[in-house]
């Protein structure tokens, strides 16, 4: 018989495994920071890679093989495409995040506890500008217009305690 029939004949423990392979989707979209040129097999990317049945070691080599020309160690906002069908991947990075640029240009070394009580650093208009022509070279920010990423980078450091001045 076909498996509609013999489901309602299963038992309890049968059905619920059946349900659960059915679910199980064939790809998969994970999105996380790795520093550049430094993925390893150590936690927290190998265990998050390991669990999705990746290859580890391939992956860590072909990042870090992609990342070696950004500077060492800065935060890569990376997707990978899991295909789980035949254990594959694909990935691609963004440019680092605002933040990243924002407390490098300010010298802060984290945000402050209280923004807008507490000031951990200043930035000019001319570093604002210069985050927003970077940022506007992901494929996601091709539309936004330059005004509109910068002001949004304003909003960003404002929100990190990060003083903007004219």
């Amino acid at each position: 018989g076909n498996l509609e029939t013999r489901y309602w004949e299963m038992p309890a423990k049968a059905k619920s495994k059946v349900a659960a392979t059915a679910v199980k989707k064939a790809t998969e979209l994970l999105r996380t920071y790795i520093p550049a040129g430094k993925a390893s097999p150590s936690p927290p990317l190998g265990p998050s890679l390991g669990q999705r049945g990746l290859n580890i070691g391939s992956f860590c080599k072909q990042f870090n093989e992609r990342t070696k020309d950004i500077k060492e160690g800065i935060p890569v906002p990376t997707r990978i495409n899991i295909n789980y069908v035949d254990r594959s991947f694909t990935f691609f990075f963004t440019t680092p995040p605002a933040s990243y640029f924002l407390k490098a240009a300010a010298g802060a070394e984290k945000g402050s506890q209280t923004p807008g009580h507490e000031v951990v650093g200043k930035v000019s208009l001319r570093h604002i500008y210069e985050i927003a022509k970077v940022k506007k070279q992901d494929a996601i920010m091709a539309r936004v217009p330059l005004k509109g990423l910068c002001k949004t980078i304003i909003g960003s450091a404002r929100s990190m305690g990060i003083k903007v001045i004219r």
